[in-house]
């Protein structure tokens, strides 16, 4: 592993992580971050479409606070991590199950670096679909924690099929490189008013994103492909189709989620052996990036649930 740019100056993070460039199996250079030592072992940090390690900063110095080391990564196609898409800004995957190659070299690192274990999982939007994937293939977790995972994608009724045909149809007759409608190379925290937005109620929390973005705009993608939209859709599909695996788990949403489909949430919860779910009044996509009360509250039970199965 070769080092890496971290930047320390927008990240409000613990002191010290280790930044390196990691290579998957199919050839593609990611960026990883560790967060080390933390005597109760290791959060495996799967971030959202759009996202980035930085972003991450003060969810690591909350887990540091708490006793547990933290890995977080940049996927395929966003922040420093190789972009996948002639157009850099767009949101972009070959085939969903792709990602798996990206968790498969994390994992890799994160054994290699000598990262405290057991290894745990916290896994928020699109991280939540790759992250169940990643359990039924075997990643080893005795625990997860998901944050408004991303196991559908909220749209209204009469638009599902359009977008299960427009996103067909790109594939078909050449354009599925496009931008989905309503959507463009812009950063969504740039192109988007506080009073607007979807992801926090919290007005520090929406300035500390912002001034990231603005700092270092080379991590910034935009709204995703037509083909990542098919990808998505596929992928939650087939997802929704399977039962939910046998490991202890922890699910956030907020009560004004209005990004991913809280009825594939609560489906999938209502049927979890050792599954919780907790709805949070007030919060909307970002639990972890919510008020402080909100995001303490996570916190403490993510770490609870984790030590109760060390």
């Amino acid at each position: 592993m070769n080092a890496a740019p971290f930047y320390a100056d927008i990240a409000d993070a613990p002191d010290g992580p280790s930044c390196n460039w990691i290579t998957t199996s199919d050839g593609l250079r990611l960026r990883m971050a560790a967060w080390k030592p933390g005597p109760r072992g290791t959060v495996l940090l799967f971030p959202g479409r759009t996202e980035y390690i930085e972003k991450y900063g003060r969810t690591a110095r909350e887990f540091a606070d708490r006793g547990f080391a933290m890995v977080a990564v940049d996927w395929r196609g966003q922040g420093l991590s190789d972009r996948i898409h002639d157009d850099p800004h767009s949101g972009h995957v070959d085939h969903f199950p792709d990602y798996q190659a990206d968790v498969a070299a994390i994992v890799r690192a994160a054994r290699a670096m000598d990262t405290p274990r057991p290894f745990y999982l916290v896994a928020h939007s699109m991280g939540g679909a790759i992250g169940l994937r990643a359990l039924y293939e075997g990643l080893d977790v005795p625990a997860v924690a998901f944050s408004a995972p991303m196991w559908g994608i909220t749209m209204a009724a009469g638009l599902r099929p359009v977008a299960w045909s427009l996103s067909w149809a790109g594939r078909s007759l050449g354009f599925s490189n496009r931008y989905a409608p309503g959507t463009n190379g812009r950063a969504y925290v740039s192109d988007t008013g506080f009073a607007d937005n979807l992801l926090t109620q919290d007005p520090e929390m929406w300035t500390y994103m912002h001034r990231q973005i603005e700092a270092h705009p080379d991590l910034i993608i935009g709204g995703p492909s037509l083909h990542w939209l098919h990808e998505a859709l596929s992928e939650t599909r087939a997802l929704a189709a399977r039962p939910s695996p046998d490991v202890p788990a922890l699910t956030w949403v907020g009560d004004c989620e209005a990004i991913v489909d809280r009825t594939r949430i609560d489906a999938r919860m209502a049927h979890w052996k050792n599954g919780t779910l907790e709805v949070i009044p007030t919060a909307r996509h970002e639990v972890m990036m919510e008020t402080p009360a909100i995001r303490a509250r996570f916190f403490d039970a993510a770490a609870a649930l984790f030590t109760a199965n060390g």
